[in-house]
């Protein structure tokens, strides 16, 4: 795959944008996702219960992983009371969760009932479907660990279309961080009233546009831009580091410094609301 590690942010999405689908190719023809994706359509179909996805340890990280699950892999028996919950009852675990991951998956996967059928397992759609999903999770995440900032942009493009109001920001803490960035809002105010902070959100944001591709990129550019400008001021820009040199008093002087606001705001189209 095509490393990003240390570019901006809005270079970064400018390549990925070229060559996601050729990247996505090659990630099918690796060895280990090659194996994994064969072993899954080869056995998906013998799969009719809860219990036998959990008996079948391939298939049951397979599938997990396709949904961004790998790190609650460990939690066989917590995942086997998920996919058992009848989503209908406002008490069942799948709607006790807050990470909406559990819900995408449990969806996804579409057992009825105390988790006793399947039929979807036997649809040449459905499968295609969750080796898509697969492919993809891969590819974000390994973007996400060269570009951590590039990883946030690529979930909100993928998360936005089903986001129904500022709650559904607040409750993934991904699409939050992203949201406060690109609208230029401090960290500070995660840790105040919920209400307070969905209203504000809510005035920022067109939660209808959502679904709309060119408005969710309007908002990429802007936490592109941003992440960028912010990362350059706080690390590389030789005026801030003459600053901080100053404050830490190694000079022996101090270093008046200008931050060009103008310049700040030209970055990618980025404007101060």
């Amino acid at each position: 795959m095509i490393s990003v590690s240390g570019l901006s942010t809005g270079l970064a999405l400018r390549i990925v944008d070229a060559t996601e689908d050729k990247e996505h190719e090659l990630i099918q023809e690796e060895a280990e996702h090659k194996r994994a994706i064969d072993y899954f359509m080869e056995n998906i179909e013998s799969v009719e219960t809860v219990d036998d996805l959990m008996a079948d340890y391939k298939l049951y990280s397979f599938v997990m992983k396709a949904y961004d699950l790998e790190d609650q892999i460990f939690g066989k028996a917590m995942m086997e009371k998920i996919l058992k919950s009848n989503i209908e009852e406002d008490d069942a675990l799948v709607n006790k969760l807050t990470d909406d991951r559990f819900e995408t998956f449990y969806n996804a996967m579409g057992f009825s009932e105390d988790g006793m059928a399947n039929l979807n397992t036997v649809d040449a759609d459905w499968k295609a479907t969750i080796v898509a999903a697969y492919v993809d999770t891969t590819y974000v995440n390994a973007k996400a660990e060269d570009n951590e900032a590039l990883g946030m942009a690529l979930e909100f493009r993928r998360k936005a279309a089903n986001v129904t109001s500022a709650y559904d920001l607040l409750a993934d803490a991904d699409m939050a961080q992203f949201i406060r960035t690109a609208l230029g809002l401090p960290d500070e105010i995660a840790s105040g009233d919920i209400d307070k902070q969905a209203a504000l959100l809510a005035s920022r944001v067109d939660i209808e546009m959502l679904s709309d591709p060119d408005y969710v990129e309007t908002l990429v550019k802007k936490y592109a831009a941003i992440s960028d400008a912010t990362s350059d001021l706080s690390s590389t820009n030789a005026a801030v580091q003459l600053m901080t040199s100053a404050a830490s008093g190694s000079s022996g002087s101090f270093v008046p410094v200008t931050i060009d606001i103008e310049a700040i705001q030209g970055f990618s189209g980025y404007r101060v609301r």
